[in-house]
């Protein structure tokens, strides 16, 4: 195995379904019990709020007492014992990559544990419910408090520090991901472009596998520890 010095790792809700939680596509998933439209857009927020509250405080209880499982804790190890740099870009949500131990993180599609002010654009940490009457406590303007995720029709976080990281890695390593929501979908080619070696560690082919050089398939428990295992024996 070649000795690679700078790593990005895209992870997906696939990381995280063996920890119990949810994923959003699949046949059993998230929107094929929700309309996206309705709980998942600005336009839904504004036409029935009380209903975006209830999914996203129902998925903030749902989520208290999930554990990251072993895929989470052998990338908190790999970005610990490699020698190089290592940069998670996560669609997920949850707070899973913390938990284990994870720093260099980049939660393109915000946080559950965060609110957002739609008024004054501040951030808090956030673990209770979220309601229409809730003050900000910046602005101290009530009525503008939402969930600090990612809606469908807006703009994912911190585009141009994943596109700088793309743009040096020589190692790109997509986890648990479908392969059809961009602009994450795109990231494989970018790296392929300035001649990253590509790798996908998935439960099974996305949509986009054939864009990479190298694939494992299998649960994330398993494919993504050993995969770890083998980058950090080549970079001892």
């Amino acid at each position: 195995m070649t000795v690679y010095q700078r790593i990005v790792i895209l992870t997906g809700a696939g990381l995280s379904a063996e920890s119990g939680l949810s994923t959003f596509r699949d046949k059993d998933g998230i929107w094929a019990r929700y309309d996206y439209r309705d709980v998942a857009t600005p336009e839904g927020f504004a036409r029935n709020p009380s209903l975006v509250y209830d999914f996203y405080n129902q998925r903030r209880r749902d989520g208290m007492g999930v554990q990251p499982n072993a895929a989470h804790r052998a990338l908190a190890k790999l970005e610990d014992a490699f020698p190089g740099d290592v940069v998670i870009v996560t669609q997920n949500i949850d707070g899973l990559h913390e938990a284990a131990g994870s720093r260099n993180l980049i939660h393109m599609h915000g946080q559950m544990a965060q609110a957002l002010c739609a008024l004054c654009n501040a951030r808090s940490p956030w673990v209770e419910d979220l309601s229409a009457d809730l003050a900000c406590s910046a602005c101290a303007t009530p009525g503008g408090m939402r969930p600090d995720v990612v809606w469908f029709g807006e703009m994912p976080y911190d585009l141009d520090r994943i596109a700088a990281a793309l743009s040096s890695c020589d190692l790109f390593i997509s986890i648990g991901t479908s392969g059809n929501v961009y602009p994450a979908a795109g990231f494989v080619a970018a790296a392929r472009d300035i001649g990253a070696h590509t790798v996908e560690l998935n439960l099974e082919p996305s949509e986009g596998a054939s864009l990479f050089a190298e694939h494992v398939h299998g649960p994330a428990t398993e494919v993504v520890p050993a995969y770890v295992d083998k980058l950090l024996s080549v970079s001892a």
